[in-house]
Order: structure tokens, then C-alpha cells, then sequence
């Protein structure tokens, strides 16, 4: 008793902490997606708004880019599906020495790096395009044809694996059965295996969707010119975010919560069928409830219920709220502007008082302040007798003969 009680804190803890990690960041995102802040932050709060819906749904690169990855996806789902149904259906059938080597070459494409996928694509269909004398604008060369085909030739592995887990609860001796009693390999396949086979199709379907949908590395080489949407937004995630991504993970969060909550109610009404047990409950064997709790009633509830909430956010006018802040800001802006004056002033004031006083002495004409003045050469007085008009200074007088009186 005293172990358990000493591990239920720890292992509660233990419980938070990995559900703060796996849901801390999603909760983030979508606090942010309201924030009327342009960069996606909780705090400081500025104004609740839903405009960056809006600003995602204006995106035109982004909506063009989601149509393209709509087509692409449903284009790999029809052709990945069926590729990879037969590719299990070929292993189910082969002994076990070929089993493996044909296993071996059909999960390859999955280890083999998105980016040498891409460039293989764009060269062999090139190749292929040059050969038959095609154009540049022709299918050889269109950037949604080489992504859907890049695509296909490793999703159609994923789809191949979810069929092998299937088939490998199957009975074999029930199509044997079948064709005993005389029905054809059609047949057969169409009403034993194909119905068993229902929800691996499902899956594999639903599979091959989001590995088309979110691919990047392959798609990146093969859209040429085009986008999907993963690559327009990783272009703008380059350039810049904005909470408008925040939006698109609430959009993609809301949409994963509706599902999982159809197929929980679709899940249990199953069950309660399968057991025999809907009569008896309180909740299945009340009609009225029993409609509420219908995976169409639970799916068009849930689309109500976020329509009405998106009514509600679109009739919120965060501009008035914008505006406050906008205020404020300016505000706090002016008064750290007439702070900056007040310290430039004071700093002026010091700077008066600590200098020197000014000299009252007339300025010196010489570019050095005087400050040569002892050296230049003193003037001598001039010798009271007149000039001596020799040109030697009267350096030989003493030669010259003297006049006798």
C-alpha cells in the first residue's frame, strides 16, 4: 500500500508532464490564432479577434495551393489503393523464398530519400518526354502529373503493408470453399475477400491521403513551377509568420476532434448492435436519444456547433480595442521621448556648469595661440648716427685714407 501511495504523486506528475509536452504546443497555437497581435504570442495580450481566419482564407497562394493538394491526393488515394491491393495480394500468393525478394523490392521505394524520388521523377519523365518528341508544356513536363507520379511510387507501399496486415487474418479456405461451390475468381474476391478486406481499404485510403497531402521533400522537386499547399506554406513560413497559421492549426485541430468524435459514436453504436445489448440501454434503447446519438446526428451537432461559434467570432469588432492600443503605445512612446529630452537637457546643464571660464585677454594673431611668441627674435634699436652708405656695414672704414685739413 505504501509503494502505491508513494508512485500515484509520481506517476500523476509524470501523466502531466507528458500531456503538457504532446498538447502544450497546440494549445499554444490556438490561444494565438486570437490574439490581434501580428506576431503569434500569448503574452502580452493585446485584443481577442478572429481576422487571421480571414487573412488565411485571402491567402491566394495557400487556397491555391490546398486545391492542388485536394487533386493530388485523391489522384495518389485511386491509384496508390489498387497498386498496393495487388501488390499484397502477389506476396499472399508466392512462396516464401519469393515472397521475400519481391518484399524487399516493393517496401524500397519508403527507404529511399524523398529528395532522390523527386529528382529520379523529373529525369525519367523528362527522358520519357524527349523520347516521344514532347514539348515542355506537355503532361511529360507538368508539374501535377510528376508529383501525383513521384507520389504514387512510395505511397503506394504504405497502402501495400495496411492490405498484408489484413490478409493476415484471413482464411484462405473460404475462398477455396467458394470456388468449390462453384463461383468464379470474380465472385469470390468480390463477395469474401473484398468485404473482409473493407476497412484495410479504408485505412489505407485515408492513409495514402495524408502522406500525399503532407509530403514536402518529394513535392518540392516535382510541382516545378505549381504549389501544393505544404510547399506554399513552407515558403511562407520562410519569409515570415503571421498568427494566420494559427488559424490553420486550429482549422486542422477542429476538424481531426469532429472525426474522432464521429467515429467514437459510430465505434459504439457498432458494438452495442453486435452485442445485442442496444435494447437494454438507457441511452440505445430510447429513441429519442438514440437518434441524438447517431454518427449523423453527432456530426451535423459538432458542424452547428462550430458554426455558430465562427458566427459569434465574426460578429466580434476588435477595432475599437486596436485602437486603445494603438493609443496607449503612442502614449508610452511620447512619454520615453520626453524622458529622453529631460536626460539630454539635464546632461546639457552639467556640461555648462563644469566648463572653464573664459580668458578676458585679447586673442593672439598667431594660429598658435601665442604660445611661440618667447622665441621669435627681439628688435634691437636703431643706431642714432645716420646710415653708413657702404655696402659692407662700414666694416673698412678704418681702411679708407683720412682727408688732411
Amino acid at each position: 500500500m505504501n509503494k502505491q501511495t508513494g508512485g500515484g504523486p509520481l506517476a500523476v506528475g509524470y501523466s502531466l508532464l507528458f500531456f503538457a509536452f504532446l498538447f502544450g504546443p497546440l494549445i499554444i497555437m490556438v490561444v494565438t490564432a486570437f490574439n490581434s497581435s501580428s506576431f503569434p504570442r500569448i503574452t502580452p495580450w493585446e485584443c481577442f479577434t478572429t481576422e487571421w481566419f480571414g487573412v488565411l482564407f485571402g491567402n491566394s497562394r495557400l487556397m491555391g495551393g490546398l486545391l492542388n493538394s485536394v487533386i493530388i491526393g485523391f489522384g495518389v488515394v485511386c491509384i496508390a489503393v489498387p497498386v498496393g491491393l495487388a501488390g499484397a495480394l502477389a506476396l499472399s500468393e508466392l512462396g516464401p523464398r519469393l515472397r521475400a525478394t519481391l518484399y524487399t523490392v516493393l517496401i524500397t521505394p519508403i527507404l529511399v530519400p524523398g529528395v532522390v524520388l523527386g529528382i529520379s521523377t523529373i529525369v525519367f519523365w523528362g527522358a520519357v518526354g524527349r523520347g516521344v518528341g514532347a514539348g515542355y508544356d506537355s503532361l511529360f513536363f507538368n508539374g501535377m502529373f510528376l508529383t501525383l507520379a513521384g507520389q504514387v511510387t512510395f505511397v503506394s507501399a504504405y497502402a501495400m503493408l495496411v492490405f498484408m496486415a489484413r490478409l493476415q487474418r484471413f482464411d484462405p479456405t473460404l475462398t477455396e470453399a467458394a470456388l468449390d461451390l462453384g463461383a468464379t475468381p470474380g465472385q469470390a474476391f468480390r463477395k469474401i475477400l473484398l468485404p473482409f478486406l473493407a476497412p484495410a481499404i479504408g485505412s489505407a485510403a485515408f492513409l495514402t491521403l495524408l502522406a500525399s497531402f503532407e509530403n514536402y521533400n518529394t513535392t518540392v522537386f516535382t510541382i516545378m513551377s505549381q504549389s501544393t499547399f505544404t510547399t506554399a506554406l513552407a515558403s511562407k513560413v520562410r519569409l515570415g509568420t503571421d498568427p494566420s497559421l494559427s488559424a490553420l492549426a486550429v482549422i486542422i485541430i477542429g476538424i481531426t476532434l469532429i472525426g474522432a468524435m464521429v467515429n467514437e459514436a459510430q465505434t459504439r453504436r457498432k458494438d452495442m448492435l453486435r452485442s445485442g445489448r442496444a435494447a437494454q440501454s438507457r441511452v440505445y434503447g430510447n429513441p429519442v436519444l438514440s437518434v441524438l446519438v447517431h454518427p449523423l446526428s453527432v456530426f451535423f451537432l459538432l458542424i452547428a456547433i462550430v458554426g455558430f461559434l465562427s458566427w459569434q467570432g465574426s460578429q466580434q469588432d476588435a477595432g475599437v480595442c486596436k485602437q486603445q492600443i494603438l493609443d496607449g503605445k503612442r502614449a508610452r512612446q511620447e512619454e520615453l521621448l520626453e524622458a529622453q529630452r529631460e536626460r539630454m537637457k539635464a546632461q546639457k546643464a552639467a556640461e555648462e556648469a563644469t566648463k572653464p571660464a573664459v580668458s578676458t585677454q585679447p586673442a593672439s594673431p598667431s594660429a598658435f595661440g601665442g604660445a611661440f611668441n618667447s622665441l621669435a627674435p627681439k628688435a634691437e634699436p636703431a643706431p642714432a648716427e645716420s646710415a653708413n652708405p657702404s655696402p659692407f656695414g662700414g666694416a673698412f672704414n678704418n681702411l679708407t685714407p683720412k682727408t688732411d685739413d
